[in-house]
């Protein structure tokens, strides 16, 4: 509904703007000479709008950072079209002021449309009353999260604590006590972060539910559903078995590995040329090597080379963590890291088949044997090949301490379990705007 409506505006825009160019209705022949370079161009439009976040219903929310997004997210779209229409002469229109109204109207009105699906989104769409069986922080996440943004729908409405009132309430005698709760407060849904098949009482408690019609999750689900994570304290050696035992994915790992050979060689053609520039400057800079090597632990801890443009002096402490600010780091090196271009000779990497454009980014031998130790299923992150960009990585996770490092682990594990097509294209697109917002280290 929102991408339909989003293509209704878009073609509504042009047909005002003809109106208001021409002074009149558009007649056929004015109406087909610019349907099809702007649909084309609305194609575009709908990219950046993707990769701008604007169909994640989770920010649906009227305030000034989607206000912001959205005029920012057009402007780039309108810069797009203006490349399109003068790189492209032989087109039947060269809609210099058509072009103009048209990103004003537009504009206009996908803030009036958005911003109306967005109320209705938060006022009519029913709401689904919540109740949670047991207590953690991945629970208390949530909470947080339905109560900053009503708009996804879900109202937490019950907590049923083991600690507190477990035996009053998932009693044998006493099961109907949560059917009779459940109906006082209207739950509709239920969410599990006891596992049910070791307690006798909540399986019977939950039994006595079953004319209720309730929606019934587990925790590792829903959360995952919700945030885009795993989490690490709800799930356990079955956990991986039942959801990574999926066999090995034949056709998605040999169109992975041929769009990785074509995209590597196609970046290597057109960034090539550049290299010598980016060389002169680093050695005018600093001396010292051209490239920064550094061991990584790849699919299954196979040990690598990262390859990277080198971005720090040579006399200072490269394995530590970066941080704002840091000292080590050249002039040049921090635009390298803001754009990203310091990664460009990883396409090397590409090409030799140890790491992916896409997957969780690999870490070094010595930093994996103490993670191993700390984190639980640190190493499952490892079962695939790593990427120059992933998941934890769109989501603005990086790992100077434990604590940021199992969030990020838990990013990582998502994109084990749900890796496709699909998501590699979400991931890739997300770093390009990342990079254009200047998302670097």
């Amino acid at each position: 509904m929102l991408l339909l409506g989003d293509i209704g505006v878009l073609y509504l825009s042009l047909y005002i703007t003809l109106i208001i160019r021409y002074q009149s209705l558009p007649n056929v022949q004015t109406w087909q000479s610019h349907i099809t370079p702007f649909s084309i161009i609305f194609f575009v439009w709908i990219v950046v709008f993707f990769i701008a976040n604007l169909y994640n219903l989770h920010l649906a929310v009227n305030n000034s950072k989607f206000i912001v997004t959205s005029i920012r997210s057009m402007l780039v779209a309108g810069l797009l079209s203006v490349v399109f229409f003068y790189t492209n002469p032989n087109l039947p229109i060269t809609p210099k002021t058509n072009l103009i109204i048209f990103l004003i109207i537009s504009i206009l009105f996908f803030l009036l449309w958005r911003r109306a699906f967005n109320w209705v989104l938060g006022a009519y769409l029913p709401k689904n009353k919540i109740a949670f069986i047991g207590y953690n922080e991945q629970i208390k996440e949530l909470i947080k999260i339905f109560n900053e943004k009503p708009h996804l729908g879900y109202i937490p409405s019950l907590v049923i604590s083991k600690n507190k009132i477990d035996e009053k309430i998932f009693h044998e005698k006493n099961t109907y006590k949560l059917s009779k709760l459940i109906k006082e407060k209207n739950i509709n849904t239920v969410i599990l972060a006891d596992d049910p098949h070791q307690s006798h009482a909540i399986r019977s408690s939950l039994f006595s539910c079953l004319h209720l019609n309730i929606n019934l999750f587990s925790l590792p689900n829903f959360y995952e559903v919700i945030t885009g994570k795993i989490p690490l304290d709800a799930i356990n050696q079955m956990w991986f078995l039942e959801n990574l035992n999926k066999g090995t994915k034949t056709f998605f790992n040999i169109f992975k590995r041929v769009s990785d050979i074509a995209l590597a060689l196609i970046i290597l053609f057109l960034t090539l040329p550049f290299w010598l520039i980016i060389i002169i400057i680093i050695k005018y800079e600093s001396p010292g090597s051209i490239f920064y090597f550094s061991r990584r632990s790849g699919k299954n801890k196979k040990i690598f080379n990262l390859i990277k443009f080198r971005t720090m002096r040579e006399n200072g402490n490269n394995h530590a963590y970066t941080k704002k600010n840091d000292p080590r780091i050249t002039k040049f090196g921090v635009f390298m890291r803001k754009t990203r271009i310091d990664e460009i000779p990883q396409v090397i990497n590409i090409l030799r088949g140890e790491i992916s454009f896409v997957g969780p980014r690999p870490e070094r031998p010595e930093l994996i044997i103490n993670l191993e130790k700390e984190i639980p299923f640190y190493n499952e992150r490892m079962l695939v090949k790593p990427g120059l960009s992933g998941w934890a990585q769109i989501a603005e996770y990086h790992s100077p301490t434990v604590e940021d490092t199992i969030k990020k682990l838990q990013y990582d594990l998502f994109y084990v379990k749900n890796k496709s097509i699909y998501l590699d294209l979400v991931i890739m697109l997300k770093t390009i705007l990342m990079i254009a917002k200047g998302g670097g280290r």
